[in-house]
């Protein structure tokens, strides 16, 4: 009698996980977020090792930050030529950019190593519900973790789309 102990790879098989930020903490969102990438969530993990799963985040124009963050945040980055430091307030960026916004967060909460641009790779960001032909890809939701009855990869999913395939099956039970 023979069992497989370790690593197989079934448990480093990559799944996508699917998120909407609409009305989310940024900071709790990205935390979340930053711990799926790493692989944390899964028996197997290992600081040195890439196990991370895929995250794919809607309605990124909606989330939310707490205190008076709004007002006083600021994003910088610099051009590398002198006064060349750009500093965009949070209200423009969540106006032109609101997926950099997260992206940012995520990246500030992963470990600061080789293994972070790869892990970074791995996060799809959509400022609307629809996330195009990406949302075949996704198995589970953050809100129960189950697949719909109805799951049909061959069609586009949207966060709209899987709330109603939810609530038609919770209704059903």
């Amino acid at each position: 009698m023979s069992q497989a102990v370790g690593n197989t790879a079934l448990a480093y098989a990559r799944v996508w996980h699917h998120v909407d930020a609409s009305d989310r903490v940024l900071g709790k969102l990205a935390e979340r977020i930053a711990l799926v990438l790493m692989g944390k969530h899964k028996p197997i993990y290992d600081p040195s090792v890439d196990c991370g799963d895929y995250v794919i985040v809607t309605n990124s124009r909606k989330v939310k930050v707490t205190g008076r963050k709004e007002q006083q945040l600021l994003y910088r980055k610099h051009t590398m030529f002198p006064g060349g430091l750009k500093e965009t307030p949070y209200k423009d960026m969540k106006d032109r950019k609101p997926d950099e916004i997260i992206r940012h967060a995520v990246s500030g909460m992963l470990p600061k190593n080789k293994l972070r641009e790869r892990r970074l790779e791995r996060l799809r960001i959509f400022p609307q519900y629809h996330m195009g032909a990406v949302g075949a890809n996704v198995l589970r939701s953050w809100d129960d973790g189950t697949l719909p009855p109805d799951f049909d990869p061959k069609k586009p999913t949207t966060t709209m789309s899987l709330q109603e395939n939810w609530r038609t099956q919770t209704t059903k039970s």
